[in-house]
C-alpha cells in the first residue's frame, strides 16, 4: 500500500516580510515541525515554499498537479489575503483540506504572540471565498498538541487517497458483464467521463496467451509459496497446478496493463476460450495485495474495492447472501473470492465442484471472515448518471457452527440496525447485489472519500 501524499500549502502576507522580515524564521521552524508530524504519521509531503502572492500561490498549486498529490492541506502561517491565493485553489481540481490552527496552544507566554497566532481570521477569509467560488472543503480546527486534529485530518487524507484511485482506476474485464444484471450496470464511457475510471476489457483467449510454460520455475514457486500459505492437504496437486499456472496468466495480465482492479464473467471461461480454469486462488491472492475485485463483469465495484484498498487496507469484496432472522446476523459469500488477509484461519484450498461451464473444476481459498468491527459499503448508481455510496458500521462475528460451510467462502454480520430495518434501508438507499467490506472504524474516511467523488453519502446506523 503507497502512503498517501498531500501538498503542504503555507500560506502568508507578504506585508510581514516587508516589514518584519527577522520573523520569518521562527515560521518557517513551524512549517519543518508540521510537516514532520504528517511524515511521522505515514504520509508523503510535497512541500512548496511560503506563499504570499497569487504567482506563487499559482506556482504552488502548479506543483501539486505536476506531483499528483491526493490533496492539498492548506496551514495559515498568520494572515493571508484571500484574493491572492483564491484563483489558483478554486480553479484546482485536487480536494483541500483547511488545517485550522496556531503556533501556541497558550499564546501569551511569549512576547509577539498576536504575530504568530492570527492565522485564523485568514482561514475565515479564505473559506468565505472558496464557498463563493463553489469550491468545497473540509476544515479541521484544533492545536497540534493539544487535540487529536491531525488525526481527523489524516482521516481526510485517507478519503481524498481513495478517491485519487478512484479517479485513476483502471479496471480490467475478463469477458461480458453478466447477461442481466442490472444494479451494477454503467456503461464504459460513463465511468470514464463520471467517475475517472478506464475499463481495459480482455478475453480469456488474451488472458491465455500470458500462460507460462509448464516447466516455468515461476510455477514451483508459487506452489512453494501456498504450501506455506494454506493449508493444502485436501487439494490434489494436479488441479493446484493447474489453478496456479492460471493464476500466474492473471497476474501477468494484471502488471502488463497496470491495472488497479479486476473483474471476470466466469461463464465467459471455457475450454474455447483456453483459460483452463476460473482463476479464484489468483483473484483472492490479488485483493490480499490491494487490487480491487468483483464477480460478473462489475466494473464499478471492482473499481471501489481497489480505491478502498489503497488506504484502507483490510478490504475484501463480498455480497450478502442470506439473512437469519432469528439470531439478527446476515450471511456472507461468493463463489470463490475472499481476500485471505482477513480469513480467521489459514484458508483451505478446496477443488470446487464447476458445473457452469465444460472449463475444469478450479481451486480455491476456502476461508471465513474474521471477526471485528467493519463496514458495509456499496457504490449505488442512481439517476442521471449519480452515484451513492452506501456506508455502514457493522460487526463480523466471526465463524459459526455450520460444518457443511467449511468448504465455502463465508461470513456472517450484524448490522447495528436490526437487520430487518438495514436490509429496507439498504434497498431504499439503491444498495446493490455487490459490496465491499472494510474492517475498522473508517465511516469517517469513507465519507470524505464518497464527498471529494460529489457523490451521496448515506449512512446506515
Amino acid at each position: 500500500m503507497k502512503k498517501p501524499v498531500i501538498g503542504l500549502l503555507p500560506l502568508y502576507l507578504k506585508l510581514y516580510d516587508d516589514t518584519s522580515p527577522e520573523r520569518r524564521e521562527a515560521f518557517q521552524t513551524y512549517l519543518e515541525s508540521v510537516k514532520k508530524e504528517f511524515q511521522e504519521r505515514g504520509v508523503e509531503v510535497v512541500s512548496s515554499d511560503i506563499c504570499r502572492l497569487a504567482n506563487e500561490f499559482a506556482e504552488a498549486v502548479h506543483l501539486f498537479e505536476q506531483e499528483q498529490v491526493d490533496c492539498i492541506v492548506t496551514l495559515h502561517l498568520a494572515y493571508s489575503p484571500s484574493l491572492e491565493s483564491i484563483e489558483a485553489l478554486s480553479k484546482t481540481g485536487l480536494p483541500i483540506l483547511v488545517l485550522d490552527t496556531t503556533m501556541d496552544a497558550h499564546p501569551y507566554e511569549e512576547s509577539g504572540w498576536i504575530m504568530y497566532n492570527h492565522g485564523i481570521h485568514g482561514v475565515q477569509d479564505m473559506c468565505n471565498m472558496l464557498i463563493r467560488k463553489n469550491k468545497d472543503f473540509i476544515i479541521e480546527a484544533g492545536h497540534i498538541e493539544t487535540s487529536d486534529v491531525l488525526d481527523r485530518i489524516m482521516r481526510h487524507i485517507k478519503g481524498a487517497k481513495m478517491a485519487n484511485q478512484m479517479r485513476n482506476a483502471r479496471v480490467g474485464r475478463i469477458g461480458e458483464p453478466f447477461v442481466g444484471m442490472g444494479d451494477f450496470s454503467v456503461e464504459p464511457s460513463i465511468l470514464r467521463e463520471v467517475l475517472g475510471v478506464t475499463v481495459c476489457p480482455a478475453t480469456p483467449q488474451q488472458i491465455a496467451e500470458f500462460l507460462p510454460d509448464e516447466d516455468d520455475p515461476e510455477i514451483e514457486a508459487e506452489l512453494e509459496k501456498d504450501s506455506a500459505r494454506f493449508d493444502v492437504s485436501q487439494v490434489n496437486p494436479e488441479p493446484h497446478r493447474l489453478a496456479v499456472r492460471t493464476g500466474l496468466a492473471v497476474r501477468r495480465w494484471i502488471e502488463k496493463e497496470n491495472l488497479t482492479a479486476l473483474t471476470v464473467n466466469f461463464l465467459e471461461i471455457t475450454k474455447a476460450g483456453k483459460l483452463p480454469v476460473m482463476p479464484f486462488l489468483e483473484i483472492s491472492k490479488a485483493i490480499s495485495r490491494g487490487i480491487g475485485y468483483a464477480g460478473e463483469g462489475d466494473v464499478l465495484t471492482a473499481a471501489l474495492v481497489g480505491a478502498m484498498a489503497s488506504a484502507l487496507g483490510e478490504v475484501s469484496f463480498t455480497e450478502m447472501f442470506c439473512p437469519d432472522w432469528r439470531d439478527g446476523v446476515i450471511f456472507l459469500s461468493h463463489m470463490g473470492e475472499i481476500n485471505i488477509d482477513l480469513a480467521g484461519a489459514q484458508p483451505v484450498l478446496i477443488e470446487k465442484v464447476w458445473p457452469y461451464t465444460d472449463a475444469e473444476p478450479p481451486v480455491f481459498a476456502a476461508a471465513a471472515f474474521k471477526q471485528g468491527n467493519a463496514v458495509f459499503v456499496d457504490l449505488a448508481p442512481g439517476p442521471d448518471d449519480t452515484f451513492s455510496l452506501v456506508i455502514s458500521p457493522i460487526t463480523v462475528v466471526g465463524e459459526r457452527d455450520r460444518v457443511k460451510l467449511s468448504k465455502s467462502i463465508r461470513g456472517w454480520i450484524r448490522p447495528s440496525l436490526p437487520i430487518e430495518e438495514f436490509l429496507a434501508a439498504y434497498s431504499e438507499a439503491g444498495g446493490t447485489h455487490h459490496a465491499a467490506i472494510a474492517y475498522g472504524d473508517v465511516i469517517q474516511e469513507l465519507s470524505s472519500f464518497g464527498r471529494m467523488m460529489g457523490w451521496q453519502v448515506v449512512v446506515i446506523g
